[in-house]
This record gives C-alpha cells, structure tokens and sequence, in this order.
C-alpha cells in the first residue's frame, strides 16, 4: 500500500518557513504546527494547514509592492477539477507551445495546463504566499516556471503562443491596460484566453471580499477585448447551472465558498452541464469563456 503524503512533507518549504515564524525548530521540514494539525485526522488536517499557512502568510509580508492574497477562493476551487477540465479543454487548440499564465495562484490550473501538448508554462503569481504553493506545486515540472511577478512587458522576450487568464481579470482594477500589455507580449497571431465571472446581479459581497471589481457580460468583455487589438475567435456563457445557485448561495444567504459545496458540483453537476453545453451553447451563464487572436 502506498503511504500517504503529509502536509509537511507535501509543502516543506511552506511548513518550514511558518515554523520559523511560530519559533519552531523544524527537523526535516517538520514541525509542531503541521503534527497538531495532522492530527485532527486525515485530509481535512492538511486542509487545515493549508488554511493556517494562508492566514500566516499575512504576518510574513514585507511592505513591498507584491500583494498578500487571502486564498480561500483557491483553496476551495481546487476542488473543482472537473470544471477547469472543461475550461481548458476548451482553450487547447490555442494553446500554442509556450503559455503565460497570470494568476496562478496555488498552482491547480497550471497542472492541468502541464497534462496538454505544451513546451513550456510561466505561471505568474504576484501574490508572495500564494507565490509558495505554486512554486512547490511546480518544483518538478521541467516545462514550467513559476515567477513572482506580475505580468509586464519585461517578460515578452519569451515568445508566449497565447495568455491564460481564468478567474483573473476580475482581480484587475485597470482591465483594459492589462489586456493591451497581454497583446503586446503576444507573439503575431497570438491567443487571448479568457474565463471570467458573469452577470452584475450575481456581484454579491462575497466578490468584493475576495476582490472582484466587475462582474461582465458577454457583450461587455467582447467590445473591450476588440479594443485593444484582438479579434473575436468565441464568446460564450458559460456553466447556465450555476447561476440559481450561486445567487442563492452568495447573493441571498450572503455566504462564502466551501470546498465541500464545489466538489459536490464538479463531480454531480459539471460533467452533464458539459455535456448539454457542448450541444446548445446557453443564452446566459454565470461565466463568459472567451477567445480572441492578435491583429
């Protein structure tokens, strides 16, 4: 029987650091604070680790430039792997050979970007503790980087086939300066590879903790990505299940996202709505997934 990997051993230079921070003396990447929290059992221990180092990342910022992103959002659709299954799929034959991806955050994505036909990855992770999980989610993947930055024209000299933005745009104040960057450090007949949440009456308080300024539509994020130089290869809603209950879930009962409630609809809900969607593309949807090619 395989031995299970423990949290500690799974992210050692995580649990080390925060050991450090707790006056811990870690021994072979481990410490107290990963053995109390295996020892409330099981997953739902590293799950909870997982969440502590989240919150102590906040006390190991220095005041620089880069910023501290809570991660819950991640942390819980890091289950969803279904849904982002479905997601790239739908990117893969405009991936091209060398992908940027922004806003990596924990690395999830990245590794089912990894699964496809792909040379290399740069997945950009601003945010310094969520920077941590990515690196060691990619520390053995020879075709990825992970790079503590933000996407900027400095990195253009790498020759990107397409930009991967998925629940990212969302994040970003000033949209339109940042898809004009995204175009400039497109190689000619470069790809745009957008995924973005949907439908300003499903804003709710739960987008704005997590630091969402917009919700769009699809006519919205199909007029501005023409703006700045692309044309429209698709534009669709996406996930029309989803909207009920999202609007009740966040917007009614104001609560937040759990990692029981999006595992439970990526496995029940997320391979039927694929299916149907496949078929009739829907009229409205709590997502836009879009594609635009450079000009």
């Amino acid at each position: 029987m395989q031995r299970m990997i423990m949290p500690y051993e799974r992210y050692p230079a995580i649990v080390t650091t925060t050991c450090r921070k707790r006056n811990h003396i870690p021994n072979d990447n481990y410490c107290e604070v990963s053995k109390r929290c295996w020892n409330v059992g099981g997953l739902s221990g590293e799950r909870k680790l997982l969440s502590r180092l989240h919150q102590e990342g906040r006390e190991n910022m220095s005041n620089d430039l880069i910023p501290h992103y809570p991660g819950k959002e991640l942390e819980a659709l890091s289950f969803a792997v279904n849904y982002h299954r479905w997601i790239i799929d739908a990117f893969e034959p405009y991936l091209g050979e060398t992908i940027a991806e922004v806003g990596a955050g924990v690395g999830s994505v990245s590794k089912l970007l990894l699964e496809k036909r792909i040379k290399r990855l740069f997945a950009f992770e601003p945010s310094h503790n969520m920077y941590l999980f990515l690196e060691e989610e990619l520390r053995q993947e020879e075709r990825a980087k992970a790079v503590n930055d933000f996407f900027s024209p400095r990195y253009a000299q790498e020759g990107f086939d397409s930009v991967v933005y998925i629940n990212v745009l969302e994040h970003i104040q000033d949209d339109r300066t940042e898809l004009a960057n995204a175009r400039e450090m497109l190689n000619s007949q470069g790809y745009l590879l957008l995924f973005v949440p949907a439908l300003a009456w499903l804003y709710s308080d739960f987008d704005k903790q997590i630091g969402h300024f917009r919700r769009y539509t699809k006519q919205d994020i199909s007029g501005l990505v023409r703006d700045v130089g692309f044309t429209l290869v698709k534009a669709q809603y996406f996930d029309l299940a989803g909207i009920i209950p999202w609007y009740i879930n966040f917007v009614l009962l104001q609560n937040s996202i759990g990692s029981g409630s999006v595992s439970l609809y990526d496995k029940l809900v997320v391979p039927t709505m694929r299916l149907i969607e496949s078929v009739v593309p829907p009229p409205i949807g709590k997502n836009v997934l879009l594609i635009g090619k450079k000009v």
